[in-house]
């Protein structure tokens, strides 16, 4: 772990010397890299959510005190 965090903290050191223009290109790039990550992890847990619908693990209540007894 102490090496990742060398390694995190050189990259650190690296992006915060680039020219202003280089880190915003750099921004652009991490936010669409974790947007596409989030949709990913989105689409992944709605899929396990059909086929645990589909295979009857699922179960809905309006009732409060149901739902308290789920979670």
């Amino acid at each position: 772990m102490k090496t990742q965090t060398i390694q995190f903290n050189e990259l650190v050191d690296q992006i915060y010397g680039m020219p202003l223009e280089d880190k915003l290109e750099l921004k652009n790039l991490l936010e669409h890299n974790i947007a596409d990550s989030r949709r990913k992890e989105i689409a992944n847990n709605a899929k396990k959510a059909k086929e645990e619908h589909k295979s009857g693990k699922l179960s809905f209540s309006s009732n409060i005190s149901e739902l308290k007894n789920m979670l």
